[in-house]
């Protein structure tokens, strides 16, 4: 069974489409990178799937439910642009207003439970103005987690964040995974973050799904290359393309593309006179499959 199942899904607004006869697949336990420009699609889409808009077409389940379903309702939790709280109450009292609304037994249980989820514990008594947005944006993932829902939605939880913020928000929603069992769709634009720690991916388009791929997937599919340095860069090159095809000078860095043989690659480069200071073998990232992902939609 998948946490959520999306079948030719469109949301138009004054005649324009936003999603666009969208389909996914979040499979249960996933933390699913949601991935695309502004404009894409990504906020409107957790919005249909959170019941917050209602589709012009197709199908949305929630583990093989109807998402209009009151029990498949009651597992998800969403953070969708801020946590709304109000800003001269403590975090405690905003959470237990939350727990009201949702009308939650043991409700002191609850909060206490959901604070420690994410490092929150010890600011309990802190006002919501006096945080950090680092610190707001836990205080909403803990909103959202009244209740123990088994599919939690985060729209762009970690941008804005600092170092430290990032790495522990990457640590929660780890932790919220792994030892809570729940899935989590989260969009972002930073990347990089999210790359350390989505299982799957889907990338969008002008309200368009244009690729769903699992981590293990991209990361078997990854061009390996070879990054190095030398003290002539651009003589270096010449040398390298007269027997290597994909050579390209990025980020100050020569990379060959298609050579299967890094010590071979370097004493080449020294007998034409070339002495290679640094050297690296590496795989493409999310970020740059994301951007030749892109540039192949553009040529198409």
């Amino acid at each position: 069974m998948n946490a959520v199942e999306i079948r030719n899904l469109s949301k138009s607004f004054r005649g324009m489409y936003a999603v666009d006869n969208l389909s996914m697949t979040v499979p249960v336990g996933a933390i699913y990178g949601f991935i695309g420009e502004n404009g894409s699609g990504k906020s409107t889409t957790e919005k249909l799937i959170c019941g917050h808009l209602v589709p012009d077409k197709g199908e949305i389940k929630l583990f093989g439910k109807d998402f209009t379903d009151a029990g498949v309702r009651a597992r998800v939790g969403a953070l969708i642009e801020s946590a709304g709280c109000f800003p001269n109450s403590s975090v405690w009292a905003n959470l237990m207003m939350q727990a009201l609304n949702l009308g939650l037994p043991n409700r002191a249980e609850e909060i206490n439970r959901v604070l420690k989820i994410v490092r929150m514990e010890d600011n309990a008594a802190l006002k919501f103005k006096s945080c950090s947005l680092g610190m707001k944006q836990r205080i909403g993932i803990a909103m959202a987690l009244l209740g123990d829902p088994a599919l939690l939605i985060l729209d762009e939880p970690i941008n804005g964040l600092d170092t430290d913020g990032m790495r522990i928000m990457r640590e929660i929603l780890v932790d919220i995974t792994q030892n809570l069992g729940c899935t989590v769709l989260i969009s972002s634009h930073i990347l990089g973050e999210l790359e350390k720690i989505a299982t799957h991916y889907g990338i969008l388009r002008q309200g368009k799904m244009i690729r769903e791929i699992s981590a293990r997937e991209m990361d078997a599919r990854a061009k390996v290359f070879v990054s190095l340095r030398t003290k002539d860069m651009q003589g270096a090159v010449k040398v390298l393309q007269k027997k290597f095809a994909g050579v390209r000078f990025e980020d100050e860095y020569i990379r060959v593309y298609d050579a299967d043989d890094t010590e071979g690659l370097v004493r080449y480069l020294l007998a034409n006179g070339h002495v290679v200071s640094e050297v690296k073998e590496n795989k493409i990232g999310l970020a740059e499959y994301y951007i030749e992902l892109m540039s192949e939609k553009e040529e198409a």
